[in-house]
């Protein structure tokens, strides 16, 4: 797809009002067999197949974005697959396997990034510039392979964020950035950052979609929504990506409470608040996506 007729986030907000994202992929990937300490990332080049049925569910339920298989896909992260040499190949895999199924779909690809387990001066020892050089090649490849946006997710540091943004920037100038922080330490985030420091920090960094993903669930992003719609700036869109409750054990394997039914509920009440792009995070399915995709269009 060529930079110019490349349909962005603010394209699809302007024809739909309210965007389905998609929901989880370590959840789900753990349905398809990885097992605990398994690389998901690694599937992209061993299990490409099965990374794409998950997209596939999610598009057929009616998902306009389709996140890629690269949360962890940042050189420290990938060290511990020995995939730290890897980084432009699994990257680069994750998006041509999410391409296909979004353009069979009509969907957009967002390159996804997420932390890289390291902390950032002066809670840790990585510096700023090194954060935004690890993510700049990881945002390289995934813009290079045809991601239609880049998206920071389940971050806690400002720092951080900033550095992704940044990293987006300079490796990615074309596209759109969107960054979603996970509130879930008493609606703030570990790091101790608020709704509202996000989006007026963020905001100020020209990105196109702040939010909220992951968390503790629907009444608690509910809140958060509520603190960022309050203080947005203008033009910035929203993002909020619940997960489907907390898992709870059944037997000897974790379920999450959240019906499709009330993730429904919560993607309307989304839409009457005012944010433009809603999702699920851990323990969401296709199943209950199609159910917010029935909501969201009703």
């Amino acid at each position: 797809m060529t930079t110019a007729s490349r349909t962005t986030l603010r394209d699809l907000i302007a024809a739909r009002g309210c965007a389905l994202f998609d929901g989880a992929m370590g959840t789900m990937l753990q349905n398809a067999g990885l097992e605990a300490g398994e690389s998901g990332e690694r599937w992209n080049l061993d299990r490409a197949e099965a990374v794409a049925e998950i997209h596939r569910g999610y598009a057929a339920a009616g998902s306009v974005l389709v996140t890629t298989n690269t949360f962890g896909g940042t050189a420290p992260r990938l060290a511990a697959a020995g995939l730290e040499d890897r980084v432009a190949e699994v990257n680069a895999a994750a998006v041509r396997i999410a391409r296909s199924v979004a353009d069979e779909f009509g969907a957009l690809v967002a390159g996804d990034v997420g932390p890289t387990g390291e902390l950032i001066e002066p809670l840790g020892t990585l510096s700023g510039a090194e954060a935004q050089a690890i993510f700049a090649e990881q945002i390289e490849a995934l813009a290079g392979a045809g991601a239609d946006l880049i998206l920071g997710e389940t971050l806690s540091d400002l720092a951080e964020a900033e550095a992704v943004v940044r990293a987006a920037h300079e490796a990615a100038p074309e596209l759109e950035v969107a960054v979603t922080l996970s509130f879930d330490t008493n609606r703030h985030t570990m790091m101790g950052v608020s709704p509202a420091q996000a989006v007026e920090t963020l905001g100020e960094l020209g990105v196109t979609a702040v939010g909220a993903n992951c968390g503790r669930g629907l009444e608690d992003m509910e809140a958060v929504m509520v603190e960022m719609v309050a203080h947005r700036p203008e033009g910035l869109l929203l993002i909020a990506q619940s997960n489907a409750g907390l898992p709870v054990i059944r037997g000897d394997e974790f379920h999450y409470d959240t019906s499709p039914a009330e993730m429904a509920a919560y993607a309307r009440r989304m839409r009457e608040l005012g944010v433009e792009l809603v999702g699920g995070c851990c323990g969401s399915t296709p199943a209950h996506m199609a159910a917010m995709a029935a909501a969201l269009n009703s």
